[in-house]
C-alpha cells in the first residue's frame, strides 16, 4: 500500500499514541524500516495541526493520504490531500509537506538550500523546492495525471515558525502550484485548501490515484542529447537535487575564491548517480564551464559518446577516461564528474605504459589534481573488477589530507530497487555486505524466483513486458573448460580471434591472463 488512508476524525482522535503506532506500523509494512524518534514525533505534532486546519476549512471529508509513497522511488511524501476541486467537480490533490521548524534561513550553497537551526547534517533542500517537485514527479509518473498538471499542488506547511523566524524563504515560492505557509498565515492556508478542495467525499479521488497506473521513468541514454544539449529533462528529487546544488554552489565558490572543493556523492544502483551527472553536465555546458565526465568503464563511456554525442564531436569529447587525466594541467577545468568512481585504480598505468611514463603516481590525485570541483559519484558495494579501489571514505580522507574541502550527500534513500528497501537490504545481507547474515525473503511487491539454467532465465525474460536489469562477475577469473559438456568452440574461437577487449576495458586486443584494463 502506497500511503496510510486516514480521515480528519481519525487523526483528530484523542489517542495520539495510537495514531502514530498505525503510521508506524504502515512505514514498516512498506519500507521494511523501522520510523526514527523524530517521524513519530513528527507524525502526532504534525498531523493533528493539518488536520485541525481541515476542519476548521470545513474540508472534513477529505481524505487524507499519510505517508504517501511516490511510484517507482523510496521517497514519500507527508500527506496528499485528495479531493474534489470546486470549481470543476474533478479529482484535485494537495501534497503537504508538514515541517516543525521554529527556524530556518537561505543558505549560500545553493539556490534551493536551506539551513535549519537545530538540525544536523547541514543544508536541506528548502521544502517549497522539495514539494515543487513531488507535485512534478506525479504528473509525470501517474496516469490519473497525465495531461493535468494543475489536478496537483503542494504546500510546504511550517506551522510552528512565525515569517521573521524563516525570513528569506518565501522568496524561494515561484507559483500558486507550490507555496509556503507559516503558522501566522493559517488564514491565508485555510483559503488555498479551500480553493482546491471542496467538503465533498475525496475517498473516490484516493482510490484513483492509488491504483493509477504508473508510467515508465525516462530512459536515460534517450533523453541524454536533449538533456545536455537543451534543457533538464530528469526531475531531481530531495537528496539528489541538494547533490546538484552543492556541485552549482562550488563551482561559483571555487571560480571567486580561486579554491577547490570536493563533492562524493554515494547511492546505490538506481538511485540516480548518472542522471545526477548528465543534468550537471549539461547545465556546465550550457553555461560555458569547462567540464568533463569520466568513467573507468569502456562500455560505459562509448554508450554515452554514442547516444549523448551523436552527430556532435563537441559533446562527444566531454566524456573521457579515469586515465585521460594523467597529464592534466592542475585545477585545468572547472568541473571533472568521475561517474562510477568506485572503479577508480590505484594508477592509470598498465602493463602496456612505456616505462618513461610509470610515476607511481595515484589515480585519484590525477583526477582531484584536474578541476577546482572534482565530484566523485559512486557506489562501495560495487566492484566490478578486482583492483578497484574507489570508496566514499579513501576518497574523503584522501581530500582532507591535500587540505581541501569536503561536501558529500547519500543517496541511500533513493530509488533503490523500485522503491524497496527489503528488497535492497536483503540483497545486501545475502551478500554479506550487511550484518545479520541472509533471511528468509518476505516483500509481497517483489517475487523471487531461481531460474535453473541460462536458457530458462532467457525464456522467461522474453514473455515478460518490460525492461531486465542483469548483474553478473563478467570480468573475473574464468576456470578452465570442463570435459562434459566443454565449453562451446564457438566461444572459444570468438575468445581467440577477437580484436576487441576480452574484459570489455581495454582499447587493444587482450586475453583472460593478459589483459590491458585500466
Amino acid at each position: 500500500m502506497p500511503a496510510l488512508r486516514l480521515s480528519v476524525e481519525n487523526v483528530l482522535s484523542p489517542n495520539e499514541a495510537t495514531l502514530a503506532e498505525l503510521i508506524a506500523e504502515h512505514v514498516r509494512n512498506s519500507t521494511g524500516h523501522r520510523p526514527s524518534p523524530s517521524e513519530v514525533k513528527s507524525w502526532q505534532r504534525s498531523l493533528p495541526a493539518l488536520a485541525r486546519d481541515l476542519a476548521d476549512a470545513g474540508l472534513q471529508r477529505v481524505e487524507m493520504l499519510v505517508e504517501y509513497k511516490l511510484p517507482l522511488t523510496s521517497r514519500r511524501a507527508d500527506v496528499v490531500l485528495a479531493g474534489v476541486h470546486p470549481r470543476t467537480g474533478e479529482d484535485s490533490y494537495v501534497v503537504v509537506e508538514l515541517k516543525q521548524w521554529s527556524r530556518a534561513e537561505p543558505s549560500e550553497a545553493g539556490e534551493h538550500l536551506v539551513i535549519v537551526d537545530g538540525m544536523p547534517g547541514g543544508e536541506t533542500l528548502h521544502p517549497v523546492e522539495q514539494v515543487r517537485r513531488y507535485c512534478e514527479y506525479m504528473t509525470d509518473f501517474l496516469g490519473v495525471l497525465s495531461g493535468r498538471p494543475d489536478a496537483v499542488s503542494g504546500v510546504a506547511y511550517l506551522h510552528n515558525a512565525g515569517d521573521l523566524d524563516v525570513e528569506g524563504l518565501a522568496e524561494q515560492v515561484r507559483d500558486e502550484r507550490s507555496r509556503l505557509f507559516t503558522k501566522q498565515r493559517r488564514g491565508e492556508f485555510l483559503r488555498y485548501l479551500s480553493e482546491r478542495l471542496d467538503d465533498k467525499p475525496g475517498a473516490d479521488a484516493a482510490d484513483r490515484l492509488l491504483n493509477s497506473a504508473v508510467g515508465p521513468s525516462k530512459q536515460l541514454m534517450s533523453y541524454a542529447s536533449k538533456e545536455i544539449r537543451e534543457r533538464e529533462q530528469f526531475t531531481l528529487l530531495d537528496e539528489q537535487q541538494v547533490a546538484y546544488e552543492l556541485v552549482m554552489g562550488a563551482v561559483e565558490r571555487a571560480r571567486r575564491a580561486d579554491s577547490k572543493q570536493v563533492v562524493i556523492v554515494t547511492g546505490g544502483p538506481g538511485s540516480g548517480k548518472s542522471v545526477i551527472a548528465l543534468s550537471l553536465l549539461g547545465e556546465l555546458f550550457r553555461q560555458g564551464r569547462s567540464t568533463f565526465h569520466a568513467t573507468g568503464s569502456n562500455s560505459f563511456t562509448e554508450t554515452m559518446r554514442r547516444y549523448p554525442g551523436r552527430g556532435n564531436t563537441r559533446i562527444k569529447n566531454l566524456f573521457k577516461y579515469f586515465n585521460s587525466f594523467t597529464d592534466a594541467e592542475p585545477n585545468g577545468v572547472d568541473v571533472l564528474i568521475c561517474d562510477e568512481a568506485h572503479r577508480i585504480r590505484e594508477t592509470s598505468t598498465h602493463r602496456f605504459t612505456p616505462a618513461a611514463k610509470r610515476t607511481g603516481r595515484s589515480q585519484l590525485d590525477e583526477l582531484m589534481s584536474a578541476a577546482r570541483v572534482p565530484v566523485f559519484l559512486l557506489d562501495d558495494h560495487q566492484v566490478v573488477r578486482p583492483g578497484e579501489l574507489g570508496t566514499a571514505d579513501g576518497i574523503e580522507a584522501y581530500a582532507r589530507h591535500k587540505g581541501y574541502a569536503v561536501r558529500r550527500v547519500s543517496l541511500d534513500e533513493q530509488f533503490r530497487c523500485g522503491g524497496s528497501r527489503k528488497y535492497e537490504q536483503w540483497v545486501l545481507r545475502l551478500l554479506g555486505l550487511a550484518d545479520g547474515g541472509p533471511t528468509a525473503w518476505d516483500d509481497e511487491d517483489f517475487e523471487l524466483r531461481l531460474a535453473g539454467s541460462p536458457h530458462e532465465l532467457e525464456a522467461f525474460l522474453a514473455a515478460q513486458q518490460g525492461t531486465a536489469r542483469m548483474t553478473a562477475g563478467f570480468c573475473w577469473p574464468w576456470s578452465d573448460p570442463r570435459p562434459d559438456p566443454p565449453l562451446s568452440r564457438a566461444v572459444r574461437a570468438s575468445r581467440t580471434a577477437s580484436s576487441t577487449c576480452w574484459c570489455g576495458t581495454c582499447t587493444r586486443s587482450c586475453s583472460p591472463g593478459a589483459c590491458a584494463a585500466r
